[in-house]
């Protein structure tokens, strides 16, 4: 029992007993966010399920604020107050505690967009719009709900917001472009999170997120690039990740007319076999084949078809595949020509001479 001097006044032993109520309830929700909530989470990070992770999480941060306000709530009999003080302070703890409830469900849907978000598409991320929009959406409503609570009219509001919504919308023509177009890139699915793209202008990378305003591409010399959404939308988009990820490698290859081109076809496939079977990023259960296709000048040019299991794969692969080639190549006697031309040098007449005839011709 809370000892009170005799002597304080009313209004001071009232807010004593105020304060021990609202450091109580918060004291109680400490604990049991320590006893109870904490070991939730920690129970939930064993299991595989995403969802309950963000649920507890948010629980775990709010607890003892949602404690202290019923605390609060608890500590207004404590004081004699007429009808509408009481209601208005009533009205002022439901808003604080209805706004963090709205606050912590829009934080645990957007997680839980996050998260299915990922398993339904693995190996690709949820972009960030898709999260902000999430937690703005819900949000928006749990407002709307706690006006409608209160007896707030929402439906003047609505209308105020649709004709206002034309001159915002005309004001900011080039951000809602922006954000539009990347809601309809994300619902479409054609770019993802992680694809490796290449647009029409040349530029290429991997994509990284999408925002509200801006697509961020990160190219290969790890430079961050900004594309607006609605230039994205318009752009002509090559996904090297889409239909699948894994792509054809091909390597030109010529050889000397003297070949014999069963030989040559045989030793590149052979090679061309143990790099997809022994390099990082080969397909080991694709069979690679030749196709020769051109009488050049100085030799029979061929392709060679390997297969890279993602487009920076192709790299590595056509390095390996070179070197062993080349030295495979040596081993067999196969030669890879390269042009050679012949040069006639002619020296020029002595100044004055009255014959006028060159002398022969030197070669080189």
């Amino acid at each position: 029992m809370l000892w009170i001097p005799s002597d304080w006044p009313v209004w001071l032993s009232r807010l004593a007993w105020t304060l021990v109520t609202v450091a109580g309830a918060w004291v109680l929700g400490r604990v049991a966010n320590a006893l109870v909530v904490r070991s939730l989470v920690t129970w939930a990070g064993r299991t595989r399920a995403t969802w309950d992770d963000a649920i507890w999480e948010e629980l775990n941060s709010r607890l003892p604020t949602w404690a202290m306000l019923l605390g609060g709530w608890l500590a207004i009999g404590h004081w004699t107050l007429n009808a509408q003080a009481e209601l208005l302070a009533t009205r002022a703890l439901f808003v604080a505690g209805a706004v963090s409830v709205t606050l912590a469900l829009a934080a645990v849907a957007s997680r839980l967009v996050g998260a299915f978000g990922s398993s339904g598409a693995p190996g690709h991320g949820v972009t960030s719009l898709s999260r902000t929009v999430t937690w703005g959406l819900v949000a928006t409503l749990g407002m709307l709900v706690i006006l409608n609570t209160l007896g707030v009219s929402i439906a003047p509001m609505l209308t105020a917001l649709g004709i206002g919504g034309l001159a915002v919308a005309l004001a900011l023509q080039e951000p809602l472009a922006n954000l539009f177009a990347g809601l309809f890139i994300t619902m479409a699915g054609q770019i993802r999170v992680g694809d490796y793209v290449k647009l029409d202008s040349g530029m290429e990378g991997y994509v990284m997120d999408f925002g509200w305003r801006s697509t961020r591409i990160r190219m290969l010399a790890n430079n961050l690039v900004l594309v607006p959404n609605a230039k994205l939308a318009q752009a002509v988009v090559v996904n090297y990740h889409l239909p699948a990820r894994d792509l054809a490698v091909l390597v030109d290859v010529g050889v000397d007319y003297a070949s014999d081109l069963q030989h040559v076809e045989r030793v590149t496939r052979d090679v061309a076999g143990d790099v997809m079977a022994t390099v990082a990023g080969g397909v080991p259960d694709f069979a690679p084949f030749v196709r020769f296709h051109t009488f050049a000048d100085s030799s029979i040019n061929f392709s060679v078809i390997l297969r890279g299991q993602e487009f920076t794969d192709q790299y590595l692969v056509k390095h390996e595949f070179i070197k062993r080639l080349h030295r495979r190549y040596q081993q067999e006697g196969i030669a890879i020509p390269f042009p050679m031309r012949s040069l006639t040098l002619r020296e020029a007449p002595p100044v004055g001479s009255a014959s006028g005839e060159s002398p022969p011709p030197a070669s080189a």
